[in-house]
């Protein structure tokens, strides 16, 4: 993982994050300096970003939401106060409303961002400065640091490049913590057609499918908040196995960019999952990212013990062969 150290200094009043990247300085500025690569890492897994407007001047602005699993929206902006090309900067980081007004109950703080050259790439040291003992106990215990160093790790993959990060790799998964997992794998295809084969459940029928031998007998999707879905499967031929399904309710749904929806087992008393999916296209390839939520670890590791990630793999494959016929 890139983040090396995050400190917290009361005396002082900064928070200091650190992180070492194998990319060239001015890749990681870059990064760091263009919307739409910025919002790809800034918001922590399951809170994305999106700027609305980035105005990279002294004195200019930039604005920015972040959108839970649920579509609630929180808001903040930046006034950029120094800049020194390639190397540093530094903004007034600012709790926002909707219409990118300053909230003044809540805590304003300085960041700075320092990028060098190392032998192996590139460091980046990224300082807050509070005005008060009050204001960094408050963000700290909002998860302040939980966040900046889930946000800064998500960062490879975009100085990497998709098509790098994740061709011939597979289906991977990852445990980030007790509760959450991530998933990912790359198709060659564009978003729009990868979005629709998550939506339309005639597209559906021909790839979810998990290992051969199976057929999804129901599909009953409509890729708005609020409305629920159920998906269903049984076995074709000589396979062994039970029917078996799923339903749920969506929370969210940003088209061709994510949805998020609750996952129980039909006719169980199975805890629900959260299920966060991403897609981020990049050079005529789409990565379907998905954020999965368990109720604790045992509950994870049971299901990952499924050979869920082998399922999902097969299921992926077949989703190529039907994007490339669409």
């Amino acid at each position: 993982m890139p983040v090396t150290d995050v400190v917290a200094d009361a005396e002082a009043l900064t928070l200091t994050l650190t992180a070492d990247f194998a990319a060239p300085a001015e890749r990681v500025w870059n990064a760091f300096t263009e919307p739409r690569q910025l919002e790809r890492f800034w918001g922590p897994p399951g809170y994305p970003a999106t700027f609305t407007s980035f105005d990279f001047t002294v004195g200019g602005t930039a604005q920015y939401k972040m959108t839970s699993p649920q579509g609630e929206e929180s808001f903040g902006s930046w006034e950029f106060l120094e800049i020194a090309p390639t190397s540093s900067f530094a903004v007034l980081d600012q709790f926002a409303d909707a219409d990118g007004n300053p909230v003044t109950e809540m805590p304003a703080s300085r960041m700075t961002f320092a990028i060098a050259s190392t032998a192996e790439g590139a460091r980046l040291v990224s300082t807050t400065y509070f005005t008060s003992a009050e204001a960094l106990e408050q963000l700290v215990g909002m998860g302040m640091v939980e966040g900046a160093t889930m946000a800064m790790n998500q960062l490879d993959r975009v100085l990497e490049g998709l098509r790098a990060y994740a061709q011939g790799k597979g289906t991977r998964t990852e445990i980030l913590d007790d509760q959450h997992v991530r998933i990912t794998r790359l198709i060659d295809g564009p978003r729009d057609l990868v979005w629709r084969a998550h939506t339309e459940p005639e597209l559906m029928k021909k790839w979810l499918l998990g290992p051969d031998g199976w057929r999804m007998s129901e599909c009953e999707l409509e890729p708005v908040a609020g409305t629920s879905y159920r998906y269903a499967w049984e076995p074709v031929g000589d396979t062994e196995g039970e029917a078996f399904g799923f339903d749920g309710e969506i929370l969210y749904a940003e088209p061709q960019r994510r949805l998020v929806n609750t996952e129980h087992m039909t006719g169980t008393d199975y805890p629900s999952t959260l299920n966060d999916l991403n897609l981020d296209e990049e050079d005529g390839a789409t990565l379907i990212t998905m954020y999965i939520e368990y109720p604790d670890a045992q509950t994870r590791d049971m299901v990952l013990a499924t050979g869920m990630t082998d399922g999902m793999e097969a299921s992926y494959a077949r989703l190529e062969g039907v994007l490339a016929s669409v």
